[in-house]
């Protein structure tokens, strides 16, 4: 972490989990057809509840509309910025509210998207800057996602790009950097690496099973993050709160993922991978 214990209150024995919320805004209603009870962002507060969620992340209205009535069982990650998926140009995020106003509705923390390698890249840096010294400002950490994307480059998921990545986090100040999975232990190690004292968190991505989506996870703390800000491949399942106990399992008792898949009661779809 870059400020000692700035991040405190959305990690537990320096681990985060994240329960992200922000897609409605960046990908609109199609992620809630999965599982349309979740169009509510009060389901998705009452599965927020869960021991293992660290920080449930929304954007302004929804935190303005139901986070009062969950304020003593869960805690607020104010992402700020966002921009629809109608928007088709070069990629840009609006800021949607200050950290005063995320002070004020009673965020223990904020969160701010970066598109390194956009042609705006420079103004949402520029954006990042004021949003991160105002959270200092209020005692609030700082997450940052982290997500290469622009015209500039090529692939946007190669371990060098994922480990810059980190890197731009650690470079402007955010306690917690949110990043892709770069595709292997070893690249994410790198990532890790490049980090310096501030913490990793892996991005959910798109739903997979449960063997996948776990041994992912597993591979990722093994190689040295923090943990996951996740939001399709838990408010997607039928049932969250299941995922929600495995990832627990993985994150915070550093189980295996047969181990995992046992306390959720799911069955291996690739049983040999377990041997």
């Amino acid at each position: 972490m870059m400020i000692p214990h700035a991040d405190e209150a959305i990690t537990r024995d320096d681990k985060s989990l994240i329960l992200a919320y922000d897609h409605g805004l960046e990908h609109g209603p199609v992620d809630f057809e999965p599982n349309p009870a979740t169009a509510d962002p009060g389901r998705v507060f009452d599965i927020g509840t869960h021991d293992a969620v660290t920080a449930v992340a929304v954007q302004k209205g929804i935190a303005e509309g139901y986070y009062p009535s969950y304020e003593d069982d869960v805690t607020l990650l104010a992402k700020l910025n966002g921009t629809s998926n109608l928007w088709m140009g070069e990629p840009n995020s609006a800021v949607n509210w200050t950290v005063d106003n995320a002070a004020e509705v009673g965020a223990d923390a904020i969160g701010f998207t970066v598109y390194g390698g956009s042609n705006h890249e420079i103004e949402m840096v520029e954006e990042f800057r004021e949003a991160q010294e105002a959270a200092r400002e209020h005692d609030l950490g700082v997450v940052m996602w982290s997500y290469p994307r622009g015209q500039g480059l090529k692939n946007a998921t190669t371990p060098d790009t994922i480990a810059y990545s980190t890197r731009l986090g650690l470079e402007l100040g955010a306690d917690i950097t949110k990043v892709k999975y770069p595709g292997s232990p070893e690249a994410m190690n790198h990532a890790v690496t490049m980090a310096g004292n501030s913490k990793v968190v892996m991005s959910g991505g798109s739903k997979t099973d449960d063997q996948d989506f776990l041994a992912t996870v597993r591979n990722a703390m093994d190689a040295g993050a923090n943990g996951l800000a996740v939001g399709r491949n838990v408010f997607q399942r039928d049932n969250p709160e299941q995922i929600l106990d495995g990832l627990e399992a993985v994150i915070f008792e550093e189980a295996s993922v047969k181990d995992a898949l046992d306390v959720m009661g799911s069955e291996p779809t690739n049983p040999a991978a377990l041997e």
